[in-house]
């Protein structure tokens, strides 16, 4: 057995899992996801529910580019979604998708938020903002201003090789040359109040305890602690912060996002390009709020009340994939300016 836990679910009753290409049923898709499946589900029965396709479902905690690739030409994977945009990059260098054309994706997602070659599509966004404490003085801040004296010592982040941070320091690069981002990484790291470690709530928690002033963390965790699902405790974490939208001096603020992409030999093309659709209704998108409070990709779609009171979002205009060849470079910054000691 892989070292990977695999999960298989069939979304519907007497639904399964098909061992080789060619022997589908007309109406399923086969999904491979690296999302929680309880993020995932309440999107799958919607899309069932209004098409009648079933979907079955493989959840991967990791090595989804690994096992397509092992499968080959041979998988049953029609649709595949992932976390962060670069895990989706490296599907399709991989060799493992296949281009859709489709007026109803195009017309949903911002041209910066899907592939070139459209091959990948985000279906969803998590922001990477600022915590600060209800007492501090602040009511906007740029990204460069993190690395600003002022914040000296009051500063707490995760690691700086986390993905969520080397996405946003590989967005920095996209704005400013090598040399100043190493000057703006050792800024940062100078400001810091402990070591680079832990997780984002744990900014919000290091916060209250009086530890940091500010933390950068992602957006979706405010909802996760201020609603009370991650219980009590996490929830005086989410109340004692207020939670700021930073910009790049000449663009927006920085997003990674949720997305999926059509398997290069999915056995079920057409429903697989249906699911996809499906999943930037609008349907879809509020059960995307809902299930994870993460953003809507398609403008106008609803918003949880709690993300919606953080403000209006700006995105980042610079499309991801220039973000994304960035990413090593940016991790070899973190390492050399000693950012994780």
């Amino acid at each position: 057995m892989k070292a990977e836990t695999t999960v298989i679910r069939a979304i519907l009753a007497g639904t399964a899992l098909v061992a080789a290409a060619g022997t589908a049923a007309a109406q399923e898709v086969n999904l491979y996801t690296s999302r929680e499946p309880g993020l995932v589900e309440p999107l799958l029965q919607a899309f069932t529910e209004s098409t009648g396709i079933a979907v079955n479902t493989v959840f991967l905690k990791d090595g989804l580019v690994e096992r397509l690739a092992s499968e080959g030409e041979s998988s049953p994977a029609d649709v595949l979604m992932a976390v962060d945009v670069g895990n989706l990059v490296d599907l399709v260098e991989r060799d493992l998708t296949q281009p859709v054309e489709s007026e109803v994706l195009s017309a949903a997602i911002p041209e910066n938020l899907r592939d070139p070659g459209n091959e990948w599509f985000a279906l969803s966004m998590r922001a990477r903002v600022v915590y600060a404490a209800n007492d501090v003085e602040i009511d906007s801040i740029t990204y460069e201003d993190l690395a600003d004296p002022e914040w000296k010592g009051r500063i707490c982040i995760r690691s700086g090789q986390h993905p969520y941070n080397t996405a946003l320091f590989s967005a920095f690069m996209a704005h400013h040359d090598a040399a100043e981002t190493e000057a703006w990484l050792t800024g940062l790291k100078d400001n810091l109040a402990r070591k680079a470690g832990g997780g984002d709530r744990d900014g919000a928690k290091d916060i209250l305890g009086g530890i940091c002033d500010i933390a950068i963390a992602n957006s979706y965790y405010v909802g996760l602690m201020r609603s009370g699902r991650g219980g009590d405790e996490q929830k005086a974490w989410g109340e004692a912060i207020k939670v700021i939208l930073p910009t790049f001096e000449d663009g927006g603020t920085h997003v990674n996002v949720s997305g999926a992409a059509v398997a290069k030999n999915a056995p079920n093309r057409d429903q697989a390009v249906q699911l996809l659709e499906f999943l930037v209704s609008d349907e879809a998108q509020k059960i995307y709020g809902e299930a994870n409070y993460e953003y809507p990709v398609k403008p106008g779609a609803a918003i949880d009340p709690i993300i919606a009171s953080i403000g209006e979002l700006k995105v980042d205009p610079v499309p991801l994939t220039e973000i994304v060849t960035n990413r090593k470079q940016a991790s070899e910054l973190v390492d050399r300016v000693g950012f994780d000691n």
